[in-house]
C-alpha cells in the first residue's frame, strides 16, 4: 500500500542518513499513535539507504518482563564478535553494561550505519541507558539512530518522558511526528474498494492501520485484527479503568465529563489510566475514543445488560438538565438503547430535523430511521412525514435505494389519507430521483401521474414543480426543443405566479439546453441560468444545474467547456456538501477527460466514482462505461464485462440518454474486429432512439455503421458526424481538433489520404491506443501506404537515460515500492506488460534492483 502523506518525513530521514555518512551522527525520534505507520516509514528508509550503509534493526516487545537489551539481541547476528561477546557477558552477569556500550560504540565508528530501535515505549531500563549513552556520543559516529515510540502511551511518569528530557539539549536530535491521514488520502486508498471513503475516514480518523484493515475486510463491521488489537490494549487496564472505557463506549463519540462523573463517581484516576493507555483521550470537558472503530470494538464486548443500564442512566441524567439542540442526538440514541419508544419519538424526529437544517444529511437519515422503527405507534400522517424526511435525508446523502423506498411508502400513505396535494408532490419527488436511479421509463410515468393528481387541485407551487420535473425529463430524454419548451412555459408561468425563482431558473435552463443539444444556440442562455441559480436558488438546485451542464458539454464533446463546467460544479458541490451532485459531476468529468485523450486520468476519475458506495446507478453506469472504453482502446483488460455491468444497472433508455453507453458498445465491437456486431449494436441503438431528436446521439451510431462497411440510415447528425457521413473526412477531423478530441479526429482520418493516415497513426500511438494502431497499420497496408519510420520521441531524447514517458511513469511507481501487479493496476496495463517496462527501466538505468532504480529518480548522477 502507498505511504501517502509520509513523503516529507521520509525525505527528512534520508537527508539525515546522507549527512551522517560524511558528518556527525544524528538521532531521529519518530513518534505517533499506534497504527500510524512508524514501522512502514523506517522500512522505507532502509530500502532507500545506499548499498554501503549497514542496516541494524531491533525492536522492544510488549512483554510482562521486557527482555534486557532486547533490540541488541535482535541485531546481534549483524554485529562483530566483540559486541556479541560483551552482550553475552552482560546477560550472564560477567560483563558491565558500559563495557558493552563501548564495544558497540567502537563498531559503529567503523562503518556508516542506520541503527533502528523500534517501540521504545516498551523498552527495559538497560535499553534506555544504551540510548542515552549513544545519543551523547553520536557527533563522533557515522551513524543515524532512529527510534520509534507511541506518543499516545507516554504519560508524565513514563520512562520515555525521562529519556526525552535527557535528549532535549542535544542539537543533533530531531523529532518527526506522524499525523493521521487526511480525508483525501483515505479516499485515495479506498479507491477500487466498495467502501464509503467518508465513512471510512470517520471511523478510522485517518489511522493507516485501521484504514488498511477495513479495506481488507469490508464486510465486517469491526475487522477481527482491529478487535484483537483493541482487546490486547484493554487487557492491561485495571477493573475500574475498564469500567470507564466500557461506559464511554456506550455513551457515544464525545462524552461530557460531568455526565461521566454522574454515572461513575470518583472515576478521575481510572480515566487517567485509560488515557495513558492510548485508547481514549480528553479534550477540555469532553472524553472520546481516538478512533470510532475502537469504540465500536469495545462496545461489541460490553454485555447487553450493562449497556441497557448505562443508556437508561444517561437518558435520565440528560432529561434532568436544560435541553439544547445539540443534546437531541445523544438523547435519541440513549432512548433507543434504553428501549424507551416514547422518548425515541420525542427526541429522534427533533434531532433529525435539526441535523437536516444544519446540512448533516447522514445524521438526519440515521435519526429519521431510528424514529421510523417505532413509528407503528404514530398516526398515519406523522408516519408519512417521517418517511418524507427520511427520503429527503437519504437522497441528499446519495443513499438512493433507501430514499426511493421511503418515498414510495409515503405516496401510499398520503393516498390512503386522501391528501392529494402531498401525494402529488411525493410522486413528483419520486419521479425526479428515479432518473439517476436508472429507471427512466418509470420516472416519466410517475412524473405524468404527479401532474395528473396536482392538476385536479388547481394551480399551486407543487404543480409548478411537477411541470418543471416533466420539462427536465423531456430534456434529459432528448424529446426535442418543442416538447421541452412547452413544459418549460407551464412551469415558468406558475413559478412566476407563486414567486418561486428556483422553478423559473431551472425551466429556462432546460429549455435553452434542449436548443443547445439540438443545434448551436442556447449556450449563453444555459450559462446565464446556471449563474442565476447559484445566486438565487438553494444550493442543491444550483448544484443540480451545474452538474447537468457538465453532462451536456461532455455529450457535445466540447472539451474546453466541459473542463470549465466540471471545475465550477465540483467547487460548488464541495462548498455545499452536495454528494449526489458531486458524484454526477465527477462521472461526467471522467467522460470529458476521455474525450481529451487523458485516459489514465479518466480511468482514475471513473474509479473514484465507482469506489463510492453512494454513486447512483446512472452515474456508476457512466463510470463503468468510461473504464470499459479505456480498456478497449488500450487493450489493457477485458472491456465487455464492464460494459455489460453498466447496461445491467439501468434501463435501455438511460443507457441511450446519457450519450456514451450505447456508443461504447459499438466502438468496443469495432476495436475487437467484429464489424457485424458493430452494425447490429448501432442499428439497435438507432431503433431505440427513434422517438428522440438528438444529433449527438444518432450521429455517432450512424458513423460507426459506415466505418464497419454498412450503409447507415438518414438520421440527424451533429457537425463532425454529418461531415463524416457526407464524406468530408478533412472537415470532420478539423472540427474534432477544434473541440479538443484527438482520438475522434484520428478515427475520422482513417478515411483520408496517406498524410491523414500517418497523422492518425501518430495520434493513436501517442494515446497508447494499441488496437487502433493495429487497425491503422492494416488500413495502410491495404492501401499501399508505407509507415514513416520515426526515431525516439522528443521526451525520450530529453531523458538522460533514454526512458520513454511510460517508462518514467513506471520508475516513479517503483519509487513507491509497488509490485508489477500494483503498477499494472495504476497504469491500466497488464502485469506482464508492467514487468516488461520494469525490465526495460532497469536495463536503461544500468542497475540490478528496483531500489537502485528508485534512487536514480532522486539523484540522476548516481
Amino acid at each position: 500500500m502507498d505511504l501517502l502523506e509520509r513523503e516529507a518525513v521520509i525525505q527528512d530521514l534520508t537527508g539525515h542518513l546522507r549527512e551522517t555518512v560524511v558528518g556527525p551522527g544524528r538521532l531521529a525520534l519518530v513518534r505517533g499513535e499506534a497504527g500510524i505507520g512508524k514501522t512502514s516509514v523506517v522500512n522505507r528508509l532502509a530500502q532507500l539507504a545506499e548499498p554501503g550503509i549497514r542496516i541494524l534493526a531491533g525492536a522492544c516487545d510488549p512483554l510482562a518482563a521486557p527482555r534486557s537489551l532486547g533490540p541488541l539481541l535482535d541485531l546481534a547476528p549483524r554485529l562483530g564478535h566483540a559486541v556479541r561477546a560483551a552482550l553475552t557477558g552482560v546477560l550472564a552477569g560477567t560483563c558491565r553494561p558500559d563495557e558493552l556500550f563501548d564495544c558497540l560504540l567502537a563498531e559503529l565508528s567503523c562503518y556508516p550505519s542506520l541503527l533502528v530501535v523500534e517501540d521504545v515505549h516498551w523498552a527495559d531500563e538497560a535499553t534506555m541507558d544504551l540510548l542515552r549513552y549513544l545519543a551523547r556520543r553520536l557527533p563522533g559516529l557515522p551513524t543515524l539512530v532512529v527510534t520509534t515510540y507511541r506518543d499516545d502511551e507516554v504519560g508524565r511518569t513514563h520512562k520515555v518522558t525521562s529519556l526525552l528530557g535527557t535528549l532535549a539539549g542535544y542539537p543533533w536530535v530531531y523529532r518527526h511526528d506522524l499525523t493521521p491521514l487526511s480525508r483525501r488520502a483515505v479516499a485515495r486508498l479506498a479507491r477500487g474498494h466498495t467502501v464509503d471513503a467518508d465513512e471510512l475516514y470517520q471511523v478510522s480518523a485517518g489511522n493507516p492501520f485501521i484504514v488498511t484493515e477495513v479495506l481488507a475486510a469490508p464486510t465486517e463491521s469491526v475487522p477481527a485484527t482491529v478487535r484483537e488489537a483493541v482487546a490486547g490494549r484493554l487487557a492491561g487496564l485495571s477493573t475500574t479503568a475498564r469500567r470507564v472505557v466500557d461506559t464511554l463506549a456506550v455513551l457515544g463519540r464525545r462524552v461530557p465529563l460531568p455526565l461521566l462523573a454522574d454515572l461513575l463517581p470518583a472515576s478521575e484516576e481510572a480515566l487517567d489510566e485509560a488515557v495513558a493507555s492510548g485508547i481514549v483521550r480528553t479534550d477540555g470537558q469532553l472524553a472520546e475514543f481516538r478512533h470510532e472503530l475502537t469504540r465500536l470494538a469495545v462496545l461489541d464486548c460490553v454485555p447487553a445488560a450493562h449497556r441497557l443500564r448505562i443508556h437508561r442512566q444517561a437518558l435520565t441524567a440528560g432529561r434532568s438538565r436544560p435541553l439544547t439542540a445539540d443534546d437531541l442526538t445523544l438523547l435519541a440514541e440513549h432512548a433507543d438503547g434504553a428501549g424507551d419508544a416514547a422518548a425515541v419519538l420525542e427526541y429522534a424526529p427533533a434531532a433529525a430535523d435539526h441535523a437536516l437544517a444544519s446540512g448533516a444529511h447522514r445524521e438526519a437519515a440515521v435519526q429519521y430511521a431510528r424514529a421510523l422503527r417505532y413509528a407503528g405507534l404514530l398516526p398515519i400522517g406523522r408516519r408519512a412525514a417521517l418517511l418524507e424526511g427520511h427520503s429527503l435525508a437519504c437522497l441528499a446523502s446519495s443513499r438512493l435505494d433507501e430514499g426511493i423506498a421511503s418515498r414510495r411508502t409515503a405516496v401510499e400513505l398520503r393516498r390512503a389519507l386522501g391528501d392529494r396535494l402531498r401525494e402529488g408532490d411525493d410522486l413528483r419527488r419520486l419521479s425526479y430521483w428515479l432518473w439517476p436511479f436508472g429507471r427512466t421509463v418509470e420516472a416519466g410515468r410517475t412524473g405524468l401521474e404527479a401532474v395528473r393528481v396536482l392538476e385536479g387541485l388547481g394551480p399551486s407551487r407543487e404543480l409548478a414543480w411537477a411541470y418543471l420535473n416533466l420539462c427536465q425529463l423531456s430534456c434529459h430524454r432528448h424529446e426535442g426543443p418543442g416538447v421541452t419548451a412547452a413544459r418549460a412555459e407551464k412551469a415558468i408561468a406558475l413559478g412566476e405566479r407563486f414567486g418561486d425563482a428556483g422553478v423559473v431558473v431551472q425551466a429556462r435552463f432546460h429549455a435553452a439546453a434542449a436548443d443547445m443539444l439540438g443545434g448551436e444556440s442556447g449556450w449563453e442562455d444555459c450559462e446565464q441560468a446556471v449563474s442565476s441559480a447559484m445566486a438565487q436558488v438553494p444550493p442543491e438546485d444550483a448544484g443540480f444545474l451545474a452538474s447537468v451542464m457538465c453532462w451536456f458539454t461532455a455529450l457535445r464533446r466540447d472539451t474546453s467547456r466541459t473542463t470549465a463546467a466540471v471545475d465550477r460544479a465540483e467547487a460548488h458541490c464541495l462548498d455545499h456538501d452536495l454528494l449526489p451532485q458531486l458524484l454526477c459531476t465527477r462521472a461526467w468529468g471522467s467522460w470529458g477527460l476521455l474525450n481529451r485523450g487523458l485516459w489514465a486520468q479518466a480511468a482514475d476519475a471513473a474509479q473514484g466514482v465507482l469506489s463510492h458506495t453512494g454513486s447512483p446507478p446512472a452515474v456508476r453506469a457512466m463510470a463503468l462505461t468510461v473504464l470499459g472504453l479505456v480498456r478497449a482502446r488500450q487493450d489493457s483488460g477485458p472491456a465487455w464485462p464492464l460494459l455489460e455491468q453498466a447496461a445491467g444497472l439501468v434501463d435501455s433508455g438511460c443507457l441511450l440518454d446519457t450519450g456514451l453507453g450505447w456508443e461504447a458498445r459499438v466502438e468496443a465491437a469495432w476495436l475487437g474486429g467484429d464489424p457485424e456486431r458493430v452494425r447490429a449494436e448501432a442499428r439497435r441503438g438507432l431503433d431505440a432512439s427513434a422517438d428522440r431528436s438528438h444529433p449527438w446521439l444518432s450521429g455517432p451510431l450512424a458513423c460507426w455503421i459506415r466505418r464497419a462497411g454498412g450503409t447507415p440510415p438518414r438520421v440527424p447528425a451533429a457537425g463532425p458526424y454529418a461531415m463524416e457521413l457526407a464524406g468530408d473526412w478533412d472537415g470532420a477531423a478539423a472540427q474534432w481538433d477544434s473541440l479538443g478530441c484527438p482520438y475522434e479526429a484520428a478515427l475520422v482520418r482513417l478515411s483520408g489520404d496517406a498524410p491523414a493516415l500517418h497523422q492518425a497513426l501518430a495520434a493513436f500511438e501517442a494515446l497508447g491506443a494499441r488496437p487502433a494502431v493495429a487497425r491503422t497499420r492494416a488500413v495502410m497496408r491495404d492501401r499501399g501506404v508505407r509507415p514513416v519510420r520515426r526515431g525516439p520521441r522528443r521526451a525520450t531524447l530529453a531523458n538522460p537515460y533514454g526512458l520513454t514517458t511510460r517508462e518514467m511513469d513506471v520508475l516513479k511507481l517503483l519509487d513507491e515500492s509497488l509490485t508489477d501487479a500494483e503498477i499494472a493496476a495504476r497504469l491500466y496495463i497488464t502485469p506482464k506488460t508492467a514487468g516488461h517496462h520494469v525490465g526495460a527501466v532497469l536495463a536503461k538505468l544500468g542497475v540490478h534492483s528496483r531500489q537502485e532504480a528508485a534512487r536514480k529518480l532522486h539523484d540522476p548522477k548516481r
